[in-house]
This record gives structure tokens, sequence and C-alpha cells, in this order.
């Protein structure tokens, strides 16, 4: 018996035929793919070491030769067999999904073992996965999603256009206020927020801006004339949340305090040297508004027993 990652080992009732139990294998112990294997098992999503016994079989993913299909293949052969093509020796070749993946992780600055230990996978499965064309199980792309602050909707590359938050509620929800220092640590891990401002004929407007954090001061670039440039010299509310309709829970941060529109020569040649925030909407944008945040509040909504 030999696989691959992200194959599925399927256990049979000897009684019927049937399979009783499946999982994806999510971790090999040998170079040539023979037991045993780490198993995230679809109906308990816990993971195990297994020896497969004679009531056990693997069901590929696609690793045919081209030209050939696998409903071309004996069942027998598709159960043993591994193919001459194998993922760990060709070209990458990813999939949306692994496109996607790797994104997300690089964004965040993690390392392939960094996110696959936040995500409790295999880094072998999850360098499989940014580099081969896969399928991974829904209970995999939720752990994926949470540990690259993301959605799983995101990664699938669906529900763009849909405003977030439509999901079902929690059954039992927590709602706890966040501290300021946790408050700082998510400013700093996003790039879009929304600054609340008083326009030019004073009526209010809340506008969203690409941002950075820069010695504890939220900056942004826009241009003179906009809204968001209305922003300096005022007191300002700024806020950045993120909602994980997977889950069903999120957090918001609100950030209040005076804005100023940066000036000094120096300090505009050090924000485009380390901020860098670079504006989603084109344009000369080059004036620099920063915010000093004098109240920093926020709340997270998490299941009630975490």
């Amino acid at each position: 018996m030999r696989a691959h990652l992200g194959d599925q080992l399927v256990i049979e009732s000897p009684a019927t035929g049937a399979a009783r139990r499946d999982g994806e294998i999510v971790g090999l112990h040998h170079e040539d793919g023979t037991p045993p294997y780490d198993v995230r098992w679809s109906d308990t999503d816990q993971v195990t070491l297994v020896f497969p016994g004679p009531d056990a079989h693997i069901r590929h993913l696609e690793h045919a030769e081209p030209g050939t299909t696998r409903a071309s293949q004996p069942d027998t052969v598709r159960a043993e067999a591994v193919s001459t093509n194998d993922p760990r020796t060709a070209a990458p070749n990813p999939g949306d999904i692994g496109r996607r993946v790797a994104v997300e992780r690089r964004r965040q600055g993690l390392s392939r073992e960094e996110a696959a230990g936040r995500a409790r996978i295999s880094p072998d499965y999850l360098a499989y996965l940014e580099e081969r064309p896969a399928d991974p199980t829904l209970a995999t792309l939720v752990r994926l999603a949470d540990a690259l602050g993301t959605t799983v909707t995101a990664l699938r590359g669906g529900g763009i256009d849909l405003p977030p938050g439509q999901g079902y509620a929690l059954p039992h929800p927590q709602l706890r206020d966040l501290d300021p220092d946790e408050c700082r640590t998510l400013l700093s891990t996003h790039g879009v927020g929304r600054v609340a401002v008083s326009a030019s004929d004073g009526s209010p407007a809340v506008v969203p801006v690409n941002y950075a954090v820069v010695a504890d001061a939220i900056v942004f670039r826009t241009a003179p004339d906009s809204v968001a440039a209305s922003a300096a010299g005022t007191e300002v509310a700024f806020e950045v949340d993120h909602v994980d309709e997977a889950l069903s829970q999120g957090w918001s941060v609100l950030a209040v305090g005076p804005a100023r529109a940066v000036t000094e020569p120096e300090t505009v040649r050090r924000l485009t040297r380390q901020a860098q925030p670079t504006p989603w909407a084109g344009g000369e944008r080059e004036l620099w508004v920063s915010i000093t945040p004098t109240s920093l509040t926020g709340r997270r909504i998490t299941p009630a027993d975490q």
C-alpha cells in the first residue's frame, strides 16, 4: 500500500464491503508512501497514526499519467499503485485554493511550518496543497482559514461580492472586550480600515483606506482634495474588523484620536520608506494623514467555551 499526501484512506466493513470510515492522509512517515500514515478522520476531525489493515484501501487524488483517467484503471490498481507522476518531483502547478492559501500565508508573514502548526496539519501537506491542484476537506479549509485570518469562502474564491456577516450566528456566543494591547496587535495585522470624518460640507462620511501602523500611529495616504483628507485637523474614529463566515465569529477595533496632515519632509520620506500602504484607488495620493489614538477599544465574538 502506497499513498500521497491528500489521498483518502477508506476502511471498509468486512461484512458488507461498504465504507464505514474514511479520512484524509495529512502526514507520511516514509518517503515511498508506505504506512503508517497520519490520518484526519472525517467523522471526528481528529488526527491519529494509522497502520492500515486488510480492510483498508487508498483512494488516490488525480495522480494518473496524462491521457489516462481513473475510470480506465481497475479498482485494485487505483487502491495500491503509485503513479510515476509523483507530485514531489513534478514542477509546481498549484490549484486556485493552493494559490490563495500561499498568498494569505505570505501576507501574514508565516512560514509553512508556522502556518501548518496553527492549522494543525502536516507541513508536507501544506506544501503539497500550495504546489499541486488539491481538494482539501472542509475541516482542513476551516482550520487553514482560521490560521491565516481569512475565511473558507475567500480561500475558495467565492462570495467576494457578498457582504460579510450573513451566516448563522453561534448557538452560544460570547462577546468580550479587548484590552488595548490586543487592540494594537489586531490593528497591526490589517491593511484596510475605515475612517469616520465630517466632510467639507459638514455631512458625516465613512471612508475605507489602506493604512499601516508606524510607531503606534495609524497612517494612510490620500489626495489633498479627498473626503479622507478632511480628517486632518479633527478628532476622528478609525475602525477595523474581521468576520469569519465559516466559524461565525469575529472582532472589531475602534481607535479614536486627533488626525493631522504630515508635512515634515523627513517624516514623509520615512513613512514612504517604512509604511508603503499603497492606496488601491490609485492616482496621485501624496498626502499623508496620521492618527494618534487616545482611545483603543475592541470586542470579539467567540463560542462561549473559548
